[in-house]
């Protein structure tokens, strides 16, 4: 027997409730994404107590600070009780509140522009779906339609980002030049100004930007279609990627997709399952 069929025997006899580890996950995710955004949060909120827009088509209501404040702490609060409480109820509860707060940011004068909180609310409406059945049985058929919607849901967001790059100026690399190339302090900006003259440069922004397009769509074309643990490996490689090639401060947006992504890792395998709970075969009595 390996030592993989060995520790998912171990996970299985110790009463492991998959998807609530899932669930789990996805809110710890949640709250990195919202905390990963705690300095840009509290200079915009200062400048826009200060500098209050008037625009008329949001309401008073979606431009005053007091909303915004409201829903970013009032959601990090929630998800942490989420997280940590044992009562079903009250689980149910803090993922609604969760989900109205981050809808509330999504459409927010101050917040409705800012992807962290579109790929938050998705993971909130996945969050809202489990709770209300992560307590009840077939665990297993449970953890598998949870982790297809979590790949469902991934593709999607990750089909839209390549849609709006397929253009002339993001397949030439022009668009990524300006934002990355030319002046963005990152590590692997940094090291290609220093090594290589700008000729170089763009078209080294040229590949880089076709392959973000190219796996981008490739990716939401069928991240969906594949099996739960080779999705969750090849989703979490697209997304950390993104993160460590491109820019940290997107791991507010890509951090509850990584965790979200992840659930996959908790789908067990189909053939392991079956040498799991196959019973031994009885023996024929013996004959003289």
């Amino acid at each position: 027997m390996n030592k993989a069929t060995q520790a998912f025997q171990k996970l299985h006899s110790a009463g492991l409730n998959r998807p609530l580890a899932a669930y789990r996950i996805v809110q710890v995710a949640i709250l990195i994404s919202l905390f990963w955004k705690w300095r840009f949060f509290l200079e915009a909120n200062s400048i826009y107590a200060n500098i209050p827009v008037e625009d008329p088509f949001f309401p008073d209501w979606l431009r005053s600070v007091t909303t915004i404040r409201l829903a970013f702490w009032g959601s990090a609060f929630a998800t942490s009780i989420g997280l940590i409480t044992s009562i079903n109820l009250l689980r149910k509860t803090c993922n609604w509140l969760c989900f109205i707060g981050i809808s509330l940011m999504c459409v927010h004068q101050g917040s409705y522009n800012d992807m962290t909180f579109v790929t938050i609310w998705w993971c909130c409406l996945w969050s809202v779906w489990l709770a209300h059945r992560v307590n009840t049985g077939q665990q297993e058929l449970l953890i598998r339609r949870a982790a297809f919607l979590s790949r469902l849901i991934i593709s999607l967001i990750l089909l839209g980002g390549a849609a709006g790059k397929w253009t002339p100026e993001y397949w030439s690399g022009e668009v990524l030049f300006d934002i990355y190339f030319l002046d963005r302090d990152f590590w692997i900006f940094n090291y290609l100004r220093e090594n290589y003259a700008l000729k170089d440069l763009q078209e080294i922004a040229k590949w880089y930007s076709r392959q973000v397009v190219v796996v981008e769509t490739l990716s939401g074309i069928g991240l969906w279609v594949l099996p739960a643990r080779w999705a969750a490996l090849f989703a979490t490689i697209i997304l950390s990627g993104i993160v460590i090639f491109s820019n940290k401060y997107l791991l507010s947006v890509n951090g509850c997709l990584i965790g979200l992504a992840c659930v996959g890792y908790l789908v067990p395998s189909r053939h392991r399952n079956v040498a799991t709970h196959a019973s031994p075969a009885k023996e024929e009595p013996a004959t003289n």
